[in-house]
């Protein structure tokens, strides 16, 4: 008798209810369709395509792209007496003979298995001859080219599925852009799928960008929030920065480890183990870390340099608060970290001539069986490229094109690598030049969406959720919801347009004017110098206060100057260029508002309420109202979440439903003593005085 999602759920998994969006993907998974599910880290993918298999008649095939992420999964199925097995690179031969045997005996329900696997003719042929009813995609984002965790074995896919004879398939991801999305679509062939976009949206997170210019900056910030938050995830671009950074956390008393992919699988599968079984507080780790983590008490997670796309940056601050409680999102932004991410495009984007010299060079060293024992750092010496990184790329790139295969060298930790079929001269290789520069191109636009978001002046939220197609309402919770809470969007008035002009007209005398619009020579901040009258060295040396517009804004002052900008790049009057240091200049609607003041009849800015003239650049708030400030105190901010913990489980909602952690800040500084005070504090509001606050005011009184 088949088992109804219901009784599994609760049978199994202990659950009678589902979560929010898992009924209508189970439902259509047990109609038999094809599918796309897009659903945030934390969601509860895993659960989608783990109930149906339960429910189905055969096996389930869950193609996984991580070693530790398929044990971990099925050693949770096992415990639950849900007969699930894996097959990879750690398993014996014999152990996946018998695997095999209890698939043919219908005594598995789910087996997890690595894309690497589909390089085995024998192994595709034995999966052909098992009764498999659903195969299902972790991770499917690695399906597409452009997809942030880009893995060639994924491309194998397709073909699998028809040699399988093409079983139901359903593709899960926690992040997916449109064009990502229909990479995925395509590459498995999926028969009329469903599509399933589960809101991306994680209200338990705070998402904030703190610019920091030095590594001193950096180095505060990072101590104030792990003794904030204690328990959490500190993410570093390079294996040097993980091992520095851990470094320094062990200085500060914290129990921390430290997971790269330098390091060998049994090192990393024990951090991962000390990490999750919460004998460690915080791990400092490369983006190889996390995909699959199932701790769900993160309370923060940091990124100590900026990442290489939206889609890496937001499923890596997804880990924080997979328990549904607040949780802080903070990423350290310094221009200059955008070289790391630089050096990463190009190794990741070798050049068609690169991949022919490295062609070349294994020719140049193959021995009587066709095969080659260089390693990549010799390989990389031997045709003089300095980054390896590149070589690696171009040996994948010859991967894909058939040319050559790579293997295990028997007692050693490297790999060699396998000439197949008959040799061919390098300059015979047909190699797709336009699509390995399409690729690059995206590859950059990534990276530039990801420099704009960390200079964006609105919502991050709302700024992140409209990059993956979406078009939500401002967060309230942000750093920059909380820093523009008394901003209105509105139409300036004849004296603040007169500002604004003037401002305009400052960025166009530092910028070339050529026939397709303004091209951007400085930064904002040497702008503002030079729009407030600043004598500074740098300004004298650039002869820019020979500018006709010079000290046009000195009344208001550099920090005046510098938020007004930031107004005008939301407004889209002003744009951001990326390059060695960013800059900036006008956009044509900016060029025209600057010509004609009429144009700006329809201007909506966000401004606030007491007028342009209170704009300040400090991300800071300053309440009004006269109330008391303290210093910032530890012990009561702690004795405040406690309280918002308990108040949280007597209403049954989410703890920043009761109260914001931005809020309890103000409290704790504020300490107001009746209703009246606390209405005073931005962000609580009438209706939460009267309901929550009375809760608060005894400790406070205190």
């Amino acid at each position: 008798m088949k088992l109804s999602p219901d009784k599994a759920l609760e049978q199994y998994f202990g659950l009678s209810n589902f979560r929010s969006g898992q009924r209508e993907i189970v439902d259509q998974i047990l109609e038999g369709q094809d599918g796309l599910v897009v659903m945030p880290t934390g969601g509860g993918k895993s659960l989608c395509y783990q109930l149906p298999a339960l429910c189905k008649e055969g096996l389930t095939l869950v193609i996984s792209p991580l070693i530790a992420l398929m044990k971990d999964q099925v050693d949770a199925l096992t415990e639950r007496s849900i007969p699930a097995a894996y097959i990879n690179s750690t398993v014996a031969i014999e152990q996946q003979r018998e695997i095999f045997s209890q698939m043919r005996q219908g005594e598995l329900k789910l087996l997890y298995i690595a894309p690497e696997r589909f390089k085995l003719e024998s192994f595709q042929n034995q999966l052909a001859s098992l009764n498999i009813s659903l195969v299902a995609v972790d991770e499917a984002h690695c399906l597409s080219q452009w997809g942030h965790d880009f893995r060639p074995d994924y491309m194998r896919l397709g073909t699998a599925l028809e040699l399988m004879n093409y079983p139901q398939c359903v593709a899960f991801t926690a992040t997916a852009t449109p064009t990502v999305r229909k990479d995925i679509l395509n590459v498995l062939n999926l028969r009329n799928p469903f599509e399933v976009i589960h809101g991306f949206s994680r209200e338990n997170l705070t998402l904030n960008v703190e610019i920091t210019e030095k590594k001193a900056q950096k180095i505060k910030r990072l101590e104030s929030i792990i003794q904030t938050y204690k328990k959490g995830i500190v993410y570093c671009s390079t294996r040097n920065r993980v091992e520095e950074v851990a470094e320094l956390l062990h200085s500060f008393d914290c129990k921390v480890v430290a997971y790269h992919g330098g390091m060998s699988d049994v090192e990393r599968s024990r951090i991962q183990n000390e990490f999750i079984s919460k004998r460690a507080d915080i791990v400092v780790a490369t983006n190889a870390f996390g995909m699959g983590i199932d701790r769900s008490d993160v309370r923060f997670v940091v990124h100590w340099e900026i990442s290489g796309s939206i889609e890496a940056y937001y499923q890596e601050a997804g880990r924080a608060g997979r328990d549904g409680e607040s949780s802080w999102c903070e990423l350290f932004f310094n221009y200059a970290d955008t070289k790391t991410q630089d050096f990463f495009i190009t190794g990741n984007n070798p050049p068609a001539k690169l991949i022919r010299q490295t062609y070349q060079t294994l020719l140049n060293h193959v021995d009587e069986k066709g095969e080659i024992h260089l390693s990549m750092k010799e390989l990389s010496e031997e045709i003089g490229e300095k980054n390896s990184m590149a070589v690696t790329s171009a040996i994948i790139q010859l991967m894909k094109l058939g040319v050559i295969d790579r293997f295990d060298v028997p007692g050693q930790r490297k790999k060699g690598t396998r000439l197949k079929g008959p040799q061919q001269r390098a300059s015979q290789l047909v190699i797709d030049e336009h699509k390995l520069s399409e690729k690059e191109s995206r590859d950059r636009d990534k990276l530039k969406s990801m420099v704009e978001f960390c200079y964006a002046q609105s919502c991050r939220e709302a700024w992140i959720l409209n990059y993956f197609g979406s078009t939500p309402a401002p967060c309230g919770r942000c750093d920059y919801c909380r820093n523009n809470e008394k901003q209105v969007a509105r139409t300036p008035t004849a004296e603040e347009l007169i500002l604004i002009r003037k401002t305009l007209s400052g960025i166009a005398r530092m910028s070339w004017k050529q026939k397709d619009g303004w091209k951007a020579r400085f930064g904002k901040s040497k702008i503002a110098k030079m729009l407030s009258g600043s004598s500074a060295k740098e300004i004298k040396e650039s002869k820019l206060d020979e500018l006709t517009t010079y000290g046009l804004l000195k009344q208001e002052g550099v920090n005046y100057v510098m938020a007004l900008i930031n107004t005008l790049i939301v407004a889209q009057l002003v744009k951001v260029e990326s390059g060695e240091y960013p800059t900036i200049t006008l956009t044509e609607k900016g060029d025209a508002i600057m010509r004609d003041g009429d144009q700006a009849s329809e201007l909506s800015l966000s401004l606030p309420d007491e007028g342009l003239k209170t704009v300040n650049a400090s991300s800071s708030i300053t309440l009004s109202g006269g109330l008391d400030s303290h210093e910032f105190d530890e012990k009561i901010y702690e004795e405040l979440r406690a309280v918002r913990k308990r108040l949280s489980k007597e209403e049954g909602l989410p703890e920043f439903m009761i109260l914001s952690n931005k809020v309890l800040e103000r409290l704790c500084i504020h300490r107001p003593q009746n209703n009246a005070e606390a209405e005073k504090i931005p962000g609580i509001g009438s209706v939460k005085v009267a309901k929550y606050f009375p809760s608060f005011l005894p400790l406070l009184k205190d």
